[in-house]
């Protein structure tokens, strides 16, 4: 009797248990759909957005599951972040999943890029337990990855463009001599006294007329008549003033045998130089008397309401008119440098007879990288506080591909002096090390650096951030503004920056072969990528698992490049 009554208890007891779905077994990769389909470095991450479903009559009603999202390859795995759910009859505060209805949810999960990553698989782990029993649900792999081109930073930034501490040397400087020849009022003779200041004048001609270094441009006499009596009366003052002076002038020339253009122009009533007097004095009334000239334009009613301010017209008729009874004599001369080559010989023989700005202008002289680097350090030694020649020493170095050696002088250039060139340039070395956040702080310190927008663009291009990128390289032709081109999809930009790059390299043909990839351009993929491993053969391994290139590794012409 017991016997009969044991064995359709059995059997209802397992009912129910598969009825509350207790097995809980192996997940079809069906359930899973991950973007992007598959995965890509962005800005150093690797992110992605998991959209799963536990199907009906599948998830039992006491059961508790881990998901957890990793990312696995040879010899390593990432685990991302997990999410749980619950049973209808688990109390907790996680997702609830019917077990007759099923359910869906979505994860966003995110990877710290390693090289390893570029042969990868994400997969989906599941820990379950029902009570205090674990249940076994084997990962399931729902995606491939990792495309890393982004990553190509890395090796483009190599040949980004650090920033020059520029010379400001001119060949030619524009230089002046002002003397005053003084006229009492209402007289237009130049007096005596007055004509030693017309010879001391001459004397400065002369010798500006026998320097083998100087030319003169011309001599300028400006007259002038204080604004005080009648417009006529001034302006006859104010010519005669200038011719008289104009004679004294010519005669010094003729006699010197010294050949110069006069020119001459007069001004009848000097207000100009008045109100300048006055703004500078400490006159009583000083601005009311500024308040009338801005308040009238009319001559003469200028003059009148001056001199109804009773107070103080006898004060500028003392102190700031008769300053105004003048004629000015500019002479314009050039001051003409040393030729290129001139500063050329003196930078390799004798450095210390050039000035700062001659010694680096000399710099700029020469394509030869050892010359460059010996000049700098000459002025380094002459000239040893000045930031511009351990700037542009690292910039030697940082082409050279020595970036402990760059650093090492930007740190130099920086102790001298907090610089737009500098910072961008230490910007550059951050960015090299991966550091980005340093990287943001000394290109934020930057402005004015003619060459930042490519650092922005280098350092967007790390921060994920490719439109952003684009905007910054602009139309500068080099492998980072491409690849920003790439990353944010605008090909046919993209194929002409390349096509236009100075000095191409292998990652420039690296990245013409992506972009093939990309456009299904077949002939662009294998014709760009036997250049590129030409150039550099180590380019054939990362090819061989860039997933770029996945739907080209059973093309017979692709395996024989990166065998």
């Amino acid at each position: 009797m017991t016997k009969k009554l044991y064995l359709p208890l059995l059997v209802a007891l397992v009912a129910v248990l598969t009825s509350c779905g207790s097995k809980m077994g192996e997940l079809s990769s069906d359930y899973f759909t991950v973007t992007p389909q598959v995965l890509e470095a962005v800005g150093g991450k690797v992110p992605a957005t998991i959209n799963g479903k536990f199907p009906e009559k599948y998830f039992n009603k006491k059961a508790v599951v881990e998901v957890t999202p990793v990312l696995k390859w040879e010899g390593g795995e990432a685990k991302g972040q997990s999410a749980v759910f619950q049973g209808e009859k688990v109390e907790g505060n996680e997702q609830t999943i019917s077990y007759k209805m099923g359910g869906s949810y979505t994860m966003k999960t995110s990877f710290d890029y390693v090289p390893e990553m570029a042969k990868s698989e994400l997969y989906l782990e599941f820990k379950a337990t029902i009570g205090k029993k674990t249940v076994e649900i084997p990962a399931v792999k729902i995606a491939d990855g990792v495309i890393s081109t982004s990553e190509i930073v890395e090796q483009t930034l190599g040949s980004a463009t650090p920033a020059l501490g520029a010379d400001a040397f001119q060949r030619v400087i524009k230089e002046k001599h002002d003397a005053q020849i003084m006229f009492l009022i209402q007289q237009a003779n130049v007096r005596a006294s007055e004509l030693k200041t017309a010879k001391e004048f001459n004397e400065e001609v002369k010798n500006v007329s026998e320097a083998a270094n100087k030319k003169i441009s011309n001599i300028e006499i400006s007259a002038y008549a204080s604004p005080d009596g009648g417009y006529d009366l001034n302006k006859g003052l104010a010519e005669n003033r200038q011719d008289n002076t104009a004679k004294v002038i010519n005669k010094n020339l003729k006699k010197d045998k010294i050949e110069a253009t006069v020119d001459t122009k007069y001004t009848a009533q000097d207000w100009e130089g008045f109100q300048e007097l006055v703004s500078k004095s400490n006159i009583q009334d000083k601005e009311l008397i500024l308040r009338v000239l801005s308040m009238y334009q009319d001559p003469e009613q200028r003059e009148q309401e001056i001199k109804n301010i009773s107070s103080v017209y006898k004060t500028l008729a003392d102190e700031v008119l008769p300053q105004l009874r003048r004629s000015r004599l500019t002479l314009n001369y050039e001051v003409i440098g040393k030729s290129d080559e001139e500063i050329s010989k003196l930078a390799e023989s004798d450095a210390k007879q050039l000035n700062l700005e001659e010694l680096l202008y000399a710099a700029t002289l020469t394509n030869d990288a050892a010359k460059k680097e010996a000049i700098y350090t000459k002025a380094t030694q002459n000239f040893p506080n000045d930031y511009r020649a351990y700037n542009n020493l690292g910039k030697l170095a940082y082409q050279a591909g020595n970036l402990d050696k760059a650093e090492n002088y930007f740190k130099k250039a920086a102790s001298i002096k907090d610089a737009p060139e500098v910072n961008m340039n230490l910007g550059l070395i951050a960015l090299n090390k991966g550091d980005k956040a340093a990287a943001e702080s000394y290109l934020g310190k930057a402005a004015g650096a003619e060459e930042l927008n490519e650092a922005l663009g280098n350092l967007y291009i790390a921060q994920g951030q490719y439109d952003k990128a684009v905007n910054a390289f602009g139309d500068i032709k080099t492998n980072s503004a491409a690849l920003a081109q790439i990353l944010a999809k605008d090909y046919n930009k993209a194929k002409n920056t390349l096509a236009g790059v100075a000095t191409p390299d292998a990652y420039t043909d690296y990245l013409m072969a992506v972009l093939g990839a990309r456009t299904n351009n077949t002939s662009m993929v294998t014709s760009s990528l036997k250049n590129a491993v030409a150039k550099n053969p180590a380019l054939a391994k990362k090819a061989a698992s860039d997933l770029e290139f996945a739907k080209y590794f059973t093309n017979a012409d692709f395996m024989n490049i990166i065998k």
